[in-house]
């Protein structure tokens, strides 16, 4: 398949295909005009990786992930060990995102919102000590 084929059935961009392929984590065949030669595992590779980036893993985790898959003998307890830190540095920014939720909804409640130059919004926003955000 070339580069066009494989874009279309695994569903990434030509270019972030290529960018995999700089980067070591997909290996196509080259053709001896040079163009790339991809192979079913290939596809599978990349399919694969499309859906662990869907899901926010970093390419570093999707190395050690793809790396994983490669392994026939693998130990399914190290591919749940890479999915239990991923999972708890989302609950950690899901944690950091509803604490700035509430911070901002309260200022949003406390802002009148009329003609008046007093804004507690602004006010807060040019605190120089400003208070850590509430969930």
């Amino acid at each position: 398949m070339n580069i066009g084929d494989v874009a279309r059935r695994s569903g990434l961009p030509a270019k972030t295909i290529r960018y995999y392929e700089d980067i070591g984590l997909v290996r196509p065949q080259r053709s001896a005009n040079g163009y790339r030669a991809f192979r079913e595992t290939d596809l599978h590779k990349l399919a694969f990786l499309g859906r662990a980036r869907a899901l926010g893993f970093s390419i570093e985790e999707c190395r050690t992930l793809l790396a994983l898959y490669e392994d026939a003998g693998r130990e399914s307890a190290q591919v749940k060990r890479v999915a239990q830190e991923h999972l708890a540095r989302i609950d950690e920014k899901i944690a950091q995102l509803e604490a700035m939720r509430g911070t901002l909804a309260e200022l949003v409640r406390a802002c009148h919102g009329d003609a008046r130059p007093d804004c507690p919004i602004m006010a807060d926003l040019a605190d120089p000590a400003p208070r850590p955000a509430r969930g």
